[in-house]
């Protein structure tokens, strides 16, 4: 078992930033790849930005590209996303989940955190 813990949401307004942190606890983080997913009210879970175990390869949603960037601290058990340029259609609940490789895929990913809330004001 993975336990994942996401912080960081909040309130911002439209250009501004956020950094979102996930914090595993459990099984060894170092054994996974992560990912970041949203969900905006009435939508599917989708797709944002995922990292290799040694944090040397990543993948991001053609949306996100070039605003947002992920990173990990296998030391410290954590994952972040930093978040620039931020647009009210960013507005969603952001999970942070596990998978054995670097995956685009949801079905992909076996333990998920519980979400934290970004909303970005226009």
């Amino acid at each position: 078992q993975v336990q994942l813990v996401e912080s960081g949401g909040g309130l911002v307004q439209a250009g501004g930033s956020l950094r979102l942190s996930c914090t595993a606890s459990g099984r060894i983080f170092s054994n996974y790849a992560m990912g970041w997913f949203r969900q905006a009210p009435g939508k599917e879970r989708e797709f944002v930005t995922a990292i290799t175990v040694s944090g040397g390869f990543t993948r991001y949603a053609d949306s996100v590209k070039g605003r947002f960037t992920i990173s990990r601290d296998n030391a410290k058990n954590m994952m972040y996303l930093e978040m620039n340029s931020l647009k009210p259609e960013d507005t969603a609940v952001y999970y942070c989940a596990t998978s054995r490789n670097l995956a685009v895929i949801i079905t992909l990913y076996e333990y998920w955190g519980q979400g934290t809330q970004v909303t970005v004001s226009s």
